[in-house]
């Protein structure tokens, strides 16, 4: 493995230690967002089916694959070396961990049913989401590069999305440009665009008619697999949208003194929300959240979260104000890096509502 790889797995065993466990089962999927763990450890990307890496705390780590389909991706970028195919991967997975005290990565979400069956009752699983993210939260130099060229091109993506947006065309329509420029920037598979029909997240449809003002969701990871988050607003806002951007603005200058190294996740998420939060809205999704080969990563900005911010952990923060009737919401995305001095945000989008 290169450097880097070695790097993270290094980080990985010295939480192991901490934890008192004697290996990590990360589990991955080609489910968007749920993929980037098993990237993270081997530079393997799943296009079908799912994945494992075993990492012990002492000796080599394998990658295992579900024999009943021989291409889940191009096995050749995996820099682990031990390559398994198994007929039934929680059956080797029991062989090879039987009776030890295993950290797994995606227990609740992402392990198939099969797989753990089989593997319950040969170890100790221990859900192990948080540590396993907090472990990879603070980014290499090399990953700073990655999520970088990733910010470039989602704004790129953005521009893009307004260029074709006007009144009366179709969301199918306007977000097509943005995604060819994804794919031939290098994205894949790894997008998640949506736009906002309401209040509520909603699938870029041809039947979905833009009015005078629209909101973009744009999530994307680029070739080198780190997932990031920005967008804006477009066309005119309501008096009420009005109100919420006054909020996402006093959000956005506080945001860059509070994102600070020591800061707990808590202190941040209130004083980011406080502008909204004072002007009588409820924030109707997390307020951020650690972003990196995993679209949605630990820890969030969010009440009660007491993790201590670090320098060079990366984050999406898109407060999701909501009007109390439902009707009228403000979203807007934007992913910062964590510095002693405060929280930078990556994108060069001024924070407005673009026309």
């Amino acid at each position: 493995m290169d450097a880097e790889l070695t790097g993270r797995h290094a980080r990985v065993r010295e939480a192991l230690e901490r934890d008192g466990l004697d290996a990590a089962l990360v589990c991955g999927s080609e489910y968007t967002g749920f993929e980037g763990a098993v990237t993270y450890l081997s530079g393997f990307q799943i296009v079908h089916r799912y994945a494992y890496v075993v990492v012990p705390r002492e000796g080599e780590a394998a990658i295992v694959f579900p024999a009943e389909a021989r291409y889940v991706g191009e096995h050749g970028d995996s820099q682990i070396a031990d390559q398994v195919f198994a007929d039934r991967p929680g059956e080797w997975l029991a062989d090879r961990l039987r009776g030890q005290r295993v950290g797994v990565y995606g227990l609740d979400y992402v392990m198939t049913v099969r797989d753990y069956a089989a593997l319950a009752d040969a170890a100790e699983l221990v859900s192990w989401d948080v540590a396993f993210d907090l472990a990879r939260a603070v980014k290499s130099d090399a990953e700073l590069e990655s999520v970088r060229e990733s910010v470039k091109i989602n704004v790129a993506g953005f521009h893009a999305f307004h260029r074709a947006w006007a009144p009366g065309r179709t969301a199918a329509d306007v977000l097509a440009p943005a995604e060819e420029l994804f794919v031939e920037r290098g994205c894949g598979r790894l997008t998640m665009n949506m736009v906002l029909v309401g209040a509520e997240f909603a699938i870029a449809r041809d039947d979905t008619i833009f009015g005078d003002f629209t909101i973009p969701s744009l999530e994307i990871a680029g070739p080198g697999g780190h997932w990031v988050e920005v967008s804006r607003a477009l066309g005119t806002p309501s008096d009420e949208v009005k109100r919420m951007l006054e909020a996402y603005e006093k959000y956005y200058e506080v945001a860059q003194t509070t994102l600070r190294t020591g800061a707990t996740a808590h202190d941040v998420h209130r004083a980011v929300s406080a502008g909204f939060t004072q002007r009588g809205y409820h924030l109707g999704h997390v307020t951020g959240h650690s972003i990196g080969m995993t679209m949605i990563e630990h820890p969030r900005i969010g009440e009660g979260v007491e993790t201590e911010l670090a320098t060079n952990m990366v984050f999406s923060m898109h407060p999701h104000a909501i009007s109390e009737d439902g009707r009228e919401c403000l979203y807007m995305q934007d992913t910062w890096l964590v510095t002693e001095d405060g929280g930078v945000p990556l994108a060069d989008l001024p924070m407005q509502i673009f026309q």
